[in-house]
């Protein structure tokens, strides 16, 4: 299974790199999109043979169009639920899959014919693995609790708003927080209202999306109810490329424009700096009150293949084997990479410092960590001081203890799983 999800994870990456090199400099951030996509990973692992028991229907919001709360080209917005069991069955677990955003009217509109723009695209199935786990051996805190996976349809972080969509005919809905607000509505009524323990939890775009909105779910909840957020391989950097280049500042405004994200996002971080900077995580999650885990591996590929070395600062294919395979880094590339590892330090400081916050960074060169068995729980899980990704989070949300682990630099950690582009 691991082998499975872990190709149908570098086939994605291979597109996404096919896509960069055939439309050039002009949308070359369009690739920022649909680089990762979890759902492409969840469709490769429902393709093989799972007993009907680990698959899980797709269910379309109710009153969605009643609402106004709809995907990119108007369809209806998915989820996948998951009902508790004994102990677990007033306890929430809630994932946002990632997948990107778009930022142009050419990139949404290219978005809106797959699975990350519209619900006619999307799996009817899907295998709930890692923190969806319902098996004790591979999610032992979180395996009978109910568990929903929330399919992401609108482009934006579930921030994008209507009073931005164009009136030109070019049939884009930018309905990202009214998908948000009737789904936790749809949830409250089939009994997320009784939780006594939830758990808002995301990867990539998903975790940006679970930290943006992390106090608006706590505030929806029992007060009585023990409520945390966590955001998985999301705390994207506002960091200049190889070349001084702020590609990743660039494409969050485009984004922060097109579809109208300013009302979605703190108050006291636009009160200061007013624009697309707060999608940043450095920016704001330092105001967020309700406790927040990170996870995020040091060398995230994504962000080291995006934000850090993007092809189109890269035209004489220095960085190629690096970007393919970091064991293929010379030693003056892997200082660079330890220094965009120490600006993921240095942004994540003072988050650090919040008594109630959680971490597990990690030396890995690979993106999102929970979703799957493989990294999230199991013997040859990636882990710091002994403990795996679930066992840490488990102590934190339970609080049997504090968690703020750092790994050290890379090459230190034996047991990280890093992704090799160059086997595919």
């Amino acid at each position: 299974m691991a082998n499975q999800r872990l190709r149908a994870l570098l086939r994605w990456t291979k597109w996404a790199d096919w896509a960069i090199a055939a439309v050039g400099f002009t949308i070359i951030i369009f690739v920022l999109t649909f680089f990762f996509d979890s759902s492409s990973t969840d469709g490769a692992a429902s393709s093989v043979n799972l007993p009907a028991s680990d698959l899980v229907d797709l269910t379309l919001l109710h009153n969605a169009e009643d609402r106004g709360a709809l995907c990119l080209d108007g369809s209806l917005p998915g989820y996948h639920f998951q009902k508790g069991f004994g102990s677990g069955s007033n306890n929430w677990l809630l994932h946002i899959e990632g997948g990107g955003w778009c930022n142009t009217i050419e990139s949404c509109s290219t978005r809106k014919t797959t699975a990350l723009g519209s619900s006619n695209f999307m799996e009817r199935q899907v295998s709930f693995s890692g923190i969806l786990s319902s098996d004790p051996s591979q999610n032992p805190d979180f395996f009978s609790w109910n568990k929903v996976k929330i399919r992401y349809c609108d482009g934006a972080s579930f921030a994008g708003r209507p009073e931005s969509e164009f009136k030109n005919g070019t049939n884009l809905f930018f309905r990202g927080q009214l998908i948000w607000e009737a789904l936790m509505d749809e949830l409250l009524s089939v009994g997320m209202s009784n939780a006594k323990q939830a758990f808002l939890t995301g990867c990539s775009a998903g975790g940006l999306a679970a930290v943006i909105h992390c106090d608006d779910f706590r505030e929806r909840l029992p007060q009585h109810a023990t409520v945390k957020c966590l955001a998985d391989a999301s705390f994207f950097l506002d960091e200049s490329d190889v070349q001084g280049n702020r590609t990743m500042r660039s494409f969050y405004d485009d984004v922060f424009h097109l579809q109208g994200v300013a009302k979605s996002l703190d108050r006291n971080c636009l009160s200061r700096m007013g624009n697309s900077r707060c999608l940043f995580p450095r920016e704001f999650i330092k105001n967020i009150r309700t406790p927040v885990f990170i996870v995020n591996p040091a060398y995230d590929f994504w962000q080291i293949r995006n934000i850090l070395v993007p092809d189109v600062s890269d035209p004489q294919g220095y960085w190629q084997t690096c970007r393919l395979n970091i064991h293929s880094c010379n030693p003056n590339q892997l200082e660079i990479l330890k220094g965009f590892r120490n600006s993921l330090l240095n942004a994540l400081s003072e988050f650090q410092q919040k008594n109630e916050a959680g971490m597990f960074v990690n030396s890995c060169y690979i993106h999102c960590q929970t979703w799957m068995a493989e990294t999230w729980h199991s013997p040859s899980s990636p882990r710091i001081n002994s403990k795996t990704i679930a066992e840490s989070v488990g102590d934190w949300y339970f609080n049997r203890g504090a968690v703020k682990l750092i790994d050290c630099p890379y090459p230190c950690n034996p047991t990280c799983y890093n992704m090799d582009f160059t086997r595919h």
